[in-house]
């Protein structure tokens, strides 16, 4: 019987995905997706590197009144969304970056304060809305219906500007981050440093709140980045592998959510989930497997009073 045969499996996978391209607004999905997970892949590797974390979620949650102001006042809510993160990252950018406790504190309180009343404009700003904002829930959770072409435009031409800026400040950047007082002492401008990429990471909050919406642009910004960083300690490779998890979580994501009714954000953030447990719980095993395995001889002199601070 032709139902048998060990082929049906992977024909019905190319029916099945040759019916979900027949629909313009998938094609328009996968692209968008595309460009918010490689996007967010290599501006998610160095906030999670400089441990900014926190200000990456919150410039996602300023995209919601951002995107809510603009409808209700007519405007585009992709406009909003840009405008919102970005105007939140130079208020966050005010605050000196620096590794002192005291210094960290004031950055986290401020962003906690701008994150608070930002959600709390979000409110006002629906509640003054005066028809019925359906897309409410794609705001918070996230939606592929509706991406336009011209959606698709913006936010490529976005994503350009955005990796090209971060290629032009990778090196020192990340010179910078991973020792600032070094990088101060060579007259890197750690200060126009630390703010463009803030700006830069507001314009990749506002892209990636467009598909995973604003409460859940956490997943692609963090959650592809930190399991790369388990796996591997080299930038390099760590790197590399941040861009291949968030687009695989991204495609898989769009996939499934095209056969469900749930919101496409909760599948970025379970499958990213999944991935990071796997990749914590595999460098877990390692580290224990390590430990366990003879030790190396003491090294020299010479070479123990290299490593020593």
């Amino acid at each position: 019987m032709p139902t048998d045969t060990p082929g049906i499996p992977t024909d019905l996978l190319m029916a099945h995905l040759h019916h979900m391209f027949s629909f313009h607004f998938m094609v328009n999905a996968f692209r968008a997706g595309t460009i918010v997970a490689v996007v967010a892949g290599a501006v998610g590797w160095f906030m999670v590197l400089r441990r900014q974390s926190f200000a990456g979620h919150t410039l996602a949650v300023v995209s919601f009144p951002g995107a809510a102001g603009a409808i209700w006042l007519g405007l585009s809510a992709t406009l909003g969304y840009f405008l919102g993160s970005i105007l939140a990252a130079l208020v966050i950018a005010l605050v000196p970056r620096s590794s002192s406790g005291r210094a960290r504190s004031q950055e986290s309180a401020v962003i906690g304060t701008v994150q608070a009343f930002a959600l709390a404009s979000g409110v006002l700003f629906v509640s003054l809305y005066g028809g019925f904002l359906d897309s409410l829930t794609g705001l918070l959770f996230g939606t592929f219906l509706g991406i336009s072409d011209g959606q698709v435009v913006v936010l490529g031409v976005v994503a350009v500007v955005v990796l090209a800026a971060l290629a032009a400040m990778g090196r020192p950047l990340l010179f910078a981050t991973i020792d600032q007082d070094v990088a101060v002492a060579r007259r890197v401008p750690v200060r126009v440093l630390s703010v463009a990429f803030l700006v830069l990471l507001g314009c990749t909050a506002a892209e990636v709140s467009q598909i995973t919406g604003a409460l859940l642009v956490f997943a692609l910004l963090v959650m592809p980045a930190a399991a790369a960083q388990q796996i591997s300690p080299r930038p390099g490779i760590s790197f590399v592998l941040t861009l291949v998890l968030a687009l695989a979580i991204t495609w898989t994501s769009l996939a499934v959510a095209y056969s469900s009714v749930y919101p496409v954000g909760f599948y970025v953030s379970t499958i990213g989930f999944g991935v990071y447990v796997l990749a914590a719980a595999g460098r877990a095993l390692a580290d224990r497997v390590g430990s366990r395995s003879p030790r190396r001889s003491a090294p020299t002199a010479p070479t123990a009073l290299a490593v020593q601070p």
